[in-house]
């Protein structure tokens, strides 16, 4: 295959420059005008997300095992968990803490009983860990 080269531009013809790249500008921003205080803002609109789906769950307790024993287990096993009998069970929402509580039964179902709501601000703070 024939190599080519570029012949040269004649004589007094203009020589395009490299692209400048994007034209940059100063950003501009309007005027902010009143409006609702920032409650009334967050409660409009937290109405648009009430109806969104989670995942609420409730833990006993957790255990770290091997696989090997996972294999093993079989009808009747018991796995220890390291949750205390009568200690209060985690609900979380997401797999976010949001609140701790006792077992119940409610027609013939289990259910839980909430006996401790950790704090909005405690939320932030596990979120920013």
């Amino acid at each position: 295959m024939a190599e080519t080269t570029p012949s040269p531009a004649p004589a007094g013809a203009a020589i395009a420059e490299p692209d400048a790249g994007p034209e940059i500008r100063p950003a501009t921003f309007g005027t902010l005008a009143p409006g609702r205080a920032p409650s009334e803002a967050v409660t409009g609109d937290i109405d648009l997300i009430l109806d969104i789906p989670v995942q609420l769950s409730v833990e006993l307790g957790r255990a770290r095992i091997p696989i090997r024993h996972i294999l093993q287990l079989a009808q009747g096993s018991v796995v220890e968990l390291d949750g205390l009998a009568g200690a209060p069970l985690d609900v979380l929402v997401n797999g976010c803490l949001i609140a701790q509580g006792e077992v119940v039964v409610v027609n013939e179902k289990f259910g839980i009983r909430l006996t401790d709501i950790v704090t909005p601000s405690e939320r932030l703070r596990r979120l920013k860990r």
